[in-house]
């Protein structure tokens, strides 16, 4: 029984390993499109005096979250994983996310990628998120950079932060084709 017991811990403990395997092989050969909950940033939420053009009134990434987004870069660059093309929130703590790990000459801000302020808005984004999707047919990957309400909005399930999510789309909905953790 003991065996049975450690024989699946084993196989448990292995199974997020092999889901980023299967996240690297579908990158290395490009044509992907990626959403990427921004990097560590603690807290829930921003201040009441938020304002998108100035860092200092939103949360921002921790020294974690900036370590965490350039060893993202460096992952993607050691496993030969092209990125064309970064698309991010305006959020100084995604935007930052994705300069860190792919440099500014890649990124774009998308306010569609933003935390939708009422339900009509989260629509009309995720109708735009879609449609760009659905337009993407470069031979890198596509990075979209944002947040865990737009994660959830788009895919229905939730990601940590850092976390890259690989879609495949399938008629009218997205699926997970497979998760990358950095840690």
């Amino acid at each position: 029984m003991l065996r049975i017991v450690i024989a699946l811990a084993l196989v448990l403990a292995a199974m997020p390993a092999q889901a980023t395997e299967a996240g690297w092989a579908l990158l290395r050969n490009g044509g992907q499109v990626v959403l990427m909950r921004h990097a560590n940033a603690p807290g829930n939420g921003d201040p009441a005096n938020f304002d998108i053009e100035k860092c200092g009134t939103q949360r921002n990434l921790s020294e974690r979250g900036r370590q965490q987004a350039r060893r993202i870069g460096a992952l993607y660059d050691a496993r030969a994983a092209p990125v064309e093309k970064v698309l991010t929130s305006r959020y100084c703590r995604a935007r930052d996310t994705a300069v860190l790990a792919f440099g500014a000459g890649l990124v774009e801000p998308f306010p569609a990628l933003d935390i939708a302020p009422d339900a009509d808005a989260l629509e009309a984004q995720k109708a735009e998120i879609l449609s760009t999707i659905d337009g993407y047919t470069g031979s890198g990957n596509l990075v979209m950079v944002t947040h865990l309400a737009i994660i959830e909005a788009l895919t229905g399930g939730s990601a940590r932060e850092g976390e890259a999510i690989i879609l495949s789309r399938a008629g009218d909905s997205l699926h997970v084709a497979a998760r990358i953790t950095f840690n």
